[in-house]
């Protein structure tokens, strides 16, 4: 009796482990790997870089002449089968979208990691054309689920705020060319699509769902320091969600989630040194690896001519970086400490090759001036591409551009102008012009931009705040490094939405006022009574004569007679 017993209980256990293991196991044809760049920068800041790659082999896009097709199934172990559904459902080739709260610095941070550092919420997409679907309806379905998956407003990126850049977003990957007639640039049969939303921001709702995505979750491996509570305490921080195909064997399906923190060790009251450590940045350690991780590493940035010491010891140091690999080094806390205190400068740094600004003038709300100022620090000339996506609201006229360097009108450094007018209550701007800078120069290009009237059913609940204008970007086009300039915040002619409340609140009164006056006129009864000879008022006659009227109906009861009287003779 106990020997089948235990054998039943082990065989139980032997099956039961059997199926975990196969459930966390990946499969030949899908890998993960994780990374995390630690890199210094110059005014004592610390950039964090986390990277989860998931791959999926021997995978291709799905082809939309098929959407009315029943799909094959999907059987995936580490890569994310939520967002897997969205991709087959509409077919889509490419996407980004990234969610970014702050402004970041390129002077003083120089390139980030990730080119998509706009404040707000960007999302662009390639996608082929042909099926019953059109690509527009594909691109509306797939904003809607992207907006479920990550809890955001993604499904307000509607066709007010939808922009086609004809080459200004390049695909990362392979495109399919599923109709077999792409011509030499390889994308002749897809569309592109690109919106964004500039009051957007990364939140913890957002955060939830992106950890969801990863194969470990938050329970062990690099995801284990994505702590909400660290991570939205920095001076910048934003994640994106990568989607790109890669032809050939050795390609697939590639799924990047990343997220971008810029911390300050020196906000600690009363300290001058940039020591640092995970559990100080993060407030978690790395306790357990992750089982599914084919790599895990962590690379940190090694000052320069500085001194500093660092725990514990790398793997091994290559070209100024310490790597670290997790699987060995658990549990992991990597801190430096440095030797000397730092003193900071207030002075810009010459970290990027030209810098922009972008204003926009005037106290009016009927018209004001858009001005972009590109400043070119190198000794080179550079071509750049300027886009500008305005909303319909902030209508820009193209007659009055006007390009001017150190002061001297320029239009001959302008070329390759691409220019989609805007449609009320439709359709935004769309901008694109190549720009030649000088070098050691700076251009500066302006604008006439109209403020359109809205209805008062297209304001937002907080109306009197103003409106988010998305930001411009500089492409260069040497190496197609994109540059983000900050979010500008326009002020249209707004109602007072306090009057509608006044009016009502003045009307009521005056109704119960009139009302009520005319209502005791009609009902009221005002009598007039004579006591003694003297008139006295209404409400004291009333009184009395209800008093006369009591004192009449109450009978007076008469006297029964007394015991004694009943015993008289």
């Amino acid at each position: 009796m106990f020997s089948c017993s235990f054998v039943g209980w082990f065989l139980f256990i032997f099956c039961s482990l059997s199926f975990a293991s196969s459930l966390h196991a990946p499969s030949s044809h899908e890998n993960f790997k994780e990374e995390l760049l630690v890199r210094h920068l110059i005014d004592g800041k610390v950039l964090s870089h986390f990277s989860f790659t998931s791959l999926l082999h021997n995978a291709a896009p799905r082809n939309p002449t098929l959407l009315g097709q029943e799909d094959v199934p999907q059987h995936h172990s580490v890569f994310p089968l939520a967002l897997g559904r969205i991709l087959r459902e509409y077919a889509v080739d490419e996407l980004h979208l990234s969610l970014n709260a702050g402004q970041w610095r390129y002077d003083r941070w120089g390139y980030p990691e990730e080119p998509s550092v706009g404040t707000g919420a960007e999302l662009w997409a390639w996608m082929s054309d042909g099926g019953p679907m059109t690509i527009d309806e594909r691109w509306s379905g797939l904003r809607n689920s992207l907006a479920g998956l990550f809890c955001a407003s993604i499904g307000s990126m509607d066709e007010r705020r939808t922009t086609s850049p004809r080459s200004s977003f390049s695909p990362e990957g392979d495109l399919p060319d599923w109709r077999g007639a792409a011509n030499a640039t390889g994308f002749s049969t897809h569309g592109m699509r690109h919106a964004f939303l500039p009051s957007e921001h990364v939140c913890t709702e957002n955060l939830t769902p992106f950890r969801k995505l990863l194969p470990c979750k938050s329970l062990s491996g690099l995801a284990q320091l994505l702590d909400p509570h660290h991570l939205f305490d920095a001076d910048w921080h934003g994640m994106g969600v990568h989607v790109r195909w890669l032809a050939g064997e050795e390609g697939g399906i590639e799924v990047r989630l990343t997220f971008q923190m810029v911390s300050d060790p020196l906000r600690v009251p009363g300290t001058r040194r940039r020591d640092w450590s995970f559990e100080a940045l993060y407030g978690r350690t790395v306790d357990r690896a992750c089982p599914v991780a084919q790599s895990s590493t962590i690379a940190v940035t090694l000052p320069f001519g500085e001194r500093y010491a660092i725990t514990p010891e790398p793997g091994h140091v290559a070209e100024g970086v310490a790597y670290y690999d997790v699987a060995e080094h658990v549990p992991l806390n990597v801190g430096i400490h440095w030797l000397d205190e730092f003193h900071y400068s207030p002075e810009p740094y010459a970290v990027a090759p030209f810098a922009v600004q972008r204003k926009l003038h005037g106290a009016s709300q009927d018209r004001g001036q858009l001005s972009v100022t590109l400043q070119n620090k190198d000794t080179l000339m550079r071509r750049v591409k300027y886009v500008e996506t305005l909303p319909w609201f902030a209508q820009l006229f193209l007659h009055t551009m006007t390009i001017t360097v150190d002061d001297v009108q320029r239009d001959d450094l302008m070329s390759d102008l691409y220019y989609i007018p805007p449609i009320p209550h439709g359709r935004p701007t769309t901008l694109e012009v190549v720009l030649s800078l000088p070098p050691q120069s700076t251009m500066r290009v302006t604008f006439e931009v109209k403020k359109a009237f809205l209805r008062y059913t297209e304001h937002p609940p907080d109306a009197q705040r103003g409106w988010d204008l998305p930001p411009a970007i500089i492409i260069s086009l040497v190496d197609r490094l994109r540059i983000y300039t900050p979010a500008l915040l326009i002020d249209l002619a707004t109602p007072d939405f306090s009057m509608p409340y006044n009016v009502i609140i003045f009307s009521c009164s005056l109704i119960a006022f009139l009302f009520g006056s005319v209502f005791n006129l009609l009902t009221r009864r005002f009598v007039v009574l004579k006591v003694d000879g003297s008139e006295v008022a209404p409400a004291v006659a009333a009184q009395e004569n209800a008093k006369d009227s009591q004192d009449k109906s109450t009978p007076i009861p008469e006297s029964e007679p007394s015991p004694t009287d009943s015993k008289m003779p």
